[in-house]
């Protein structure tokens, strides 16, 4: 699989270039993002508004959620940039599931172009971060203790996203559809 990012996928030990560790760390990331966008994709609005046992979680909830964690950990934690639309018209405060809720009501066009370009948007900027800082550059992310997060951390944080709500879509999809499996189809794009 090819990583889609700009900067050289080879070894050195200038900024110019990523590391074997950040190739093989974006590898793993773009393969959890297909796999999810495979879990998710396709679907009408009924498909994404599903729940499945005692549970409100809809997949549409779930691609318009980590729409708005691609946004959150890797735009404004790692690279501290704003929000972008349509975060900044939410007052998260009076409606802190505004992604959940919402997602499950939009059309489904609209839900898969936010997720697609939110991991647009994230590749640029990961990208950018890693040719000028590599993978122990300090993120605009504090952790409690107060030491920044790496760029490391903060993509490995994404990959832990990613995984745990591909576990979730794995039971919405199975209930809507019957789909199963643990990757895409080979010829699968996204």
């Amino acid at each position: 699989m090819t990583v889609p990012y700009t900067v050289p996928m080879t070894e050195s030990t200038g900024s110019e270039t990523l590391s074997a560790e950040a190739a093989a760390v974006l590898a793993v990331l773009e393969r959890n993002r297909r796999t999810f966008a495979w879990k998710t994709g396709g679907l009408d609005r009924a498909g994404l508004a599903a729940t499945t046992a005692a549970s409100s979680m809809t997949l549409g909830g779930l691609v318009k959620h980590v729409a708005l964690v691609e946004a959150d950990w890797l735009a404004v934690k790692l690279a501290g940039q704003a929000y972008g639309p349509p975060w900044d018209d939410v007052d998260f405060d009076a409606d802190p599931d505004w992604e959940w809720r919402s997602g499950a009501q939009d059309d489904p066009a609209d839900v898969y172009k936010l997720w697609r370009s939110a991991v647009q948007r994230s590749r640029v900027v990961v990208a950018a971060v890693l040719q000028e800082k590599g993978m122990d550059g300090a993120a605009e992310f504090t952790r409690g203790d107060g030491r920044a997060a790496t760029a490391r951390e903060m993509l490995l944080d994404m990959i832990e996203e990613y995984a745990r709500h591909t576990g979730h879509a794995d039971l919405l999809r199975e209930s809507v559809d019957g789909l199963t499996g643990e990757g895409a189809p080979a010829d699968f794009d996204f």
